[in-house]
Formats: structure tokens, C-alpha cells, sequence
């Protein structure tokens, strides 16, 4: 799939069904999700990233995003921490993966070359998450 094609798109456009506008007694974050269904992709920020990626929304769409935005900065600080987008996109089900197997490939690249200080400043838990990623018990460079 190629996104570029679909960039002046959105979430409802491309993930059928529509969804439709949320509960009247919805949290902000299904409020949020709910708006970011309506956005172009192209206009989709790290933040908006970070949040579809970590709700599991359309991910066959945002993760190629994401992945785009982490080859560029890895350790990109999307709203709460540095490297937040990257660990959200890391613990995606191996089934998206399977999906896009260049994709992961080309994060795994890009992981396997943080150094190891920058992985461990992460929050905790985080060099596990990028192990296990990698396919590996704990991430190590």
C-alpha cells in the first residue's frame, strides 16, 4: 500500500466502517480518537501518531506513518517522553508486522543502532519492549 496515495485522506475514508460521533459521556481520549479519525493523514502529527498507534486505531495506516517519523528521529519525544512514539510502535501485535515485514525491518535498523544509554533512559520496562521487538530476551546494543 502506498500511503503517499492517500495522504489527503482519512481514518473514516480509508478504515470503513465510518465511525460514528462518540457518546455524549465519552472520555477525552475516545473524543480524541473519534477527531482524529476525521483528519487527513498528511496532517496527522507525532502526538496524533503516538495516540492511534497506542489505541490499536487503523494501524494497517498509521503505522507506516509512524515508522516514517522514527526513521527520521527515533527517540522523538511525541507529547509525554522521549522515544514514546517508538515504544508505542514496538509493542503493535506481530500481526501488523506481518503485514509490512519491510516496514519492520526497516525499524529494526534503526533500533539496533541506539546506543545502549538511550534505550535505558527510556521509562521503565522500555528495553524489554524493544526486545522483544527485536526478537530478542532484552534489547542490548
Amino acid at each position: 500500500m502506498d500511503l503517499l496515495l492517500h495522504l489527503g485522506q482519512t481514518l473514516d475514508e480509508l478504515d470503513a466502517p465510518r465511525w460514528t460521533e462518540p457518546p455524549a459521556d465519552a472520555t477525552h481520549l475516545v473524543r480524541k480518537v473519534h477527531a482524529l479519525r476525521r483528519v487527513p493523514l498528511g496532517e496527522l502529527r507525532a502526538a496524533d501518531l503516538r495516540v492511534l498507534v497506542s489505541q490499536q486505531v487503523a494501524l494497517a495506516y498509521v503505522v507506516p506513518l509512524a515508522v516514517r517519523m522514527l526513521v527520521e528521529e527515533p527517540l522523538l519525544d511525541a507529547y509525554y517522553y522521549e522515544g514514546d512514539l517508538l515504544l508505542a510502535t514496538v509493542n503493535v501485535p506481530a500481526t501488523v508486522w506481518d503485514l509490512f515485514p519491510e516496514l519492520a525491518e526497516e525499524l529494526r535498523a534503526v533500533v539496533v543502532e541506539l546506543p545502549e544509554e538511550a534505550v535505558a533512559g527510556l521509562r521503565r520496562g522500555a528495553a524489554e519492549e524493544v526486545g522483544r521487538f527485536l526478537g530478542v530476551r532484552q534489547w542490548n546494543s
